[in-house]
């Protein structure tokens, strides 16, 4: 008998959840303050980074930049800085655990306990498996997944202890899908998401419904880390607008920001669609990009 309750109360539920977000889409959602709230970004000194730093800047937070990149980072702190922004620089290489560690720390003691956490920082290797050097492929893993574990085990006890904060995870659309030629990207983009939606599921189960998750998923940008992207159905999307965007579902605490929306639909198709059917939708879609096979330059 009570199973059968908790099968009803289940049943409730589900279908209550889907009344609150059919109605939501009627009434716009409310956007949160961040004003003074400590936001850290990873990958700053460039592209989306760079751009979101900025735009975070007009929304009054406090900045806390990391780059490799120490002309990059400057950069962006000096335009910030115009007007009139708060900003903190440090040169981090977010491949070493030492350096994120150290970095981690010396923000706690400058800065004060981050708020907002935007794991921003990715490379990209676009080669065949056999192409690609064993350095490039631990590197990859390293910057793109590994270093998200780094940073949120350095800022997430704060936010544990005020049930306040919200950790970003900038995946790709090729968290979804594989695409050839970048076998070591993809892996490390579908960890990004299921390191999306594990952290937000522990999160949950502890109760911390102050600490907030956003995933972002967008198709190829033009950031230039990829030479000459593109899809027959998709345009390659331009930096600033992926990051208002991405600032935007922030904002609202959305947990999945697919750019465009139509990325979400990829899961759905994996599972419906026989490979046959799957191989031919690829082949369709026309995705091409500069990627060394076989170690010569060829265009795919």
């Amino acid at each position: 008998m009570h199973v059968i309750l908790e099968i009803l109360w289940l049943l409730l539920v589900i279908f209550y959840s889907y009344l609150e977000s059919f109605v939501k889409l009627f009434i716009p959602l409310k956007r949160k303050c961040v004003k003074g709230e400590i936001v850290l970004i990873t990958g700053a000194g460039h592209g989306i980074g760079k751009i979101t730093a900025k735009i975070f800047d007009e929304l009054q937070s406090v900045l806390v930049l990391w780059d490799i990149n120490k002309q990059g980072l400057e950069e962006t702190a000096a335009e910030c800085r115009k007007s009139g922004a708060t900003v903190y620089t440090y040169v981090v290489d977010c491949s070493k655990r030492e350096e994120i560690n150290t970095a981690a720390n010396k923000v706690k003691q400058e800065v004060g306990d981050v708020t907002i956490l935007l794991n921003n920082a990715g490379v990209i290797f676009c080669a065949d498996v056999l192409t690609l050097q064993d350095q490039q492929i631990e590197k990859i893993f390293e910057v793109n997944i590994l270093a998200h574990f780094w940073t949120t085990r350095a800022f997430l006890p704060s936010m544990l202890r005020n049930n306040h904060g919200h950790i970003v995870t900038v995946a790709s659309s090729a968290g979804f899908v594989g695409v050839p030629f970048m076998v070591d990207y993809c892996s490390t983009k579908f960890a990004a998401l299921g390191y999306h939606k594990a952290l937000t599921a522990e999160l949950s189960a502890l109760g911390k419904s102050g600490i907030k998750t956003s995933c972002l998923c967008p198709v190829f940008v033009d950031t230039g880390f990829v030479k000459n992207p593109s899809t027959r159905f998709a345009p390659v999307l331009q930096p600033e607008d992926v990051a208002r965007t991405l600032v935007d579902g922030i904002l609202i605490n959305k947990k999945m920001i697919c750019i465009p929306p139509t990325v979400s639909v990829l899961p759905v198709l994996q599972f419906f669609l026989p490979e046959r059917a799957l191989n031919a939708l690829n082949e369709f879609q026309s995705i091409k990009f500069e990627a060394k096979v076989h170690s010569r330059d060829k265009d795919k």
